[in-house]
């Protein structure tokens, strides 16, 4: 799952981007609307967390550019204290939820789980698609009622495959979704088809059915028909 964090804060930016990275997150922080502006231009997010004061800009005009944009994508507003009437134009612009400053990381991370969950899976921490059982909070994946092994990015991957059923992604957007800025650094792709093979190996010895479908010179698609 991919944040986009919108703070011009630079220390609590990344403070957020530390704390909420260890659930599996790949973040990007921006400290100003330009950086913003180009960020949702260029690529795709689970979710944002905006701030209403930026220095260059207003955080209201950054969702409704995400809403324009990437309507898919979660928005949590970032407000101060006093600041009811930026709350309910952000929430009325199509934001998903709000939290004042100051807040608890704990609490943050909380709300980004449970707007994912509402943006991608119906509200569920839990996922079953046939004898596949997906626990997202937990990050454990079972065939069959038993425990899958799977690393952090073939688990992210997976979930991945599952927020997009049946559209066709390619190997560079899983890159860039599941690796985030690093996957500038990649001189080639060829580690996602060993991480995917890895992970079809996986949940066919477990008995599960293989609903990765390779799509030739494009990419993969999860199919459960």
């Amino acid at each position: 799952m991919k944040i986009l964090i919108i703070e011009d804060e630079k220390e609590l930016a990344n403070s957020v981007a530390t704390f909420i990275s260890q659930d599996g997150y790949v973040c990007n922080i921006n400290n100003n609307f330009s950086e913003a502006e180009e960020s949702i231009n260029l690529n795709d997010y689970d979710c944002a967390i905006v701030d209403i004061m930026l220095p260059d800009g207003s955080g209201l005009d950054i969702i409704k550019l995400i809403k324009k944009i990437q309507p898919k994508c979660g928005v949590i507003v970032v407000s101060a204290k006093n600041s009811i009437d930026d709350k309910i134009t952000g929430l009325n612009l199509g934001a998903d939820d709000y939290i004042t400053k100051p807040f608890h990381l704990s609490e943050l991370n909380a709300r980004i789980k449970s707007v994912i969950r509402r943006r991608n899976f119906d509200g569920k921490n839990q996922i079953i698609i046939n004898e596949l059982k997906i626990d997202v909070d937990k990050r454990e994946v079972k065939v069959s009622n038993k425990i899958i092994d799977l690393t952090r990015k073939e688990f992210d991957i997976l979930l991945f495959f599952i927020s997009n059923k049946k559209r066709v992604i390619t190997k560079e957007a899983i890159t860039e979704h599941i690796w985030g800025d690093d996957s500038n650094t990649f001189d080639n792709l060829d580690f996602v088809y060993t991480h995917i093979k890895n992970l079809r190996k996986k949940l066919s010895e477990a008995g599960a059915k293989d609903y990765i479908n390779s799509v030739y010179g494009v990419g993969y698609k999860f199919s459960v028909e």
